[in-house]
């Protein structure tokens, strides 16, 4: 086990989640109740688009786990969608994905607009969601587009061939 996995181990075990993202570590308490219901009501409808030859991605998804990603940063999105099942199982997964979706905390939530998203569009990360679980506002980013500005619940079709319902 290297120094990073014992400290990421550590911190989980203190209860709470560090991350580091372009070398500046962000640590977060664990997610509360509410947080956790919106991340298994929206996981819940993660699903491919079905197409006339079928469907085009496995829509594959995780709750809050570790990603190395490309530029040496280690995040976990609260949601990471991906086409096919990652090759890593015990350890990080280095595949990025295609989508994430991030529930906003109370206290935390520079830590996912003002940090997270311009990361995970540096990533070239396909679609970001972030979702206000209290206005129930949801901001949509795809691309270099701005975000579209919704209210959930609404319904998104990702550019990778899923939908889901925040």
């Amino acid at each position: 086990m290297t120094n990073l996995e014992r400290l990421f181990r550590e911190a989980d075990e203190a209860g709470y989640r560090l991350e580091i993202v372009g070398g500046l570590p962000v640590w977060e308490s664990s997610p509360v109740v509410k947080h956790q219901r919106a991340v298994d009501r929206i996981r819940a409808t993660i699903r491919p688009v079905q197409t006339s030859t079928g469907a085009d991605c496995g829509c594959v998804h995780y709750a809050d786990v570790q990603i190395h990603f490309p530029d040496g940063s280690h995040k976990r999105p609260d949601i990471s969608i991906f086409c096919r099942e990652p090759d890593e199982q015990d350890t990080e997964i280095t595949l990025l994905p295609e989508a994430v979706i991030e529930i906003l905390s109370k206290g935390y939530e520079a830590k996912d607009l003002d940090v997270g998203v311009p990361f995970y569009r540096r990533m070239k990360i396909k679609d970001i969601i972030v979702v206000d679980p209290d206005s129930g506002a949801v901001l949509h980013y795809q691309g270099a587009l701005p975000a579209r500005e919704l209210t959930s619940p609404v319904e998104i079709t990702l550019q990778c061939g899923c939908h889901c319902t925040v």
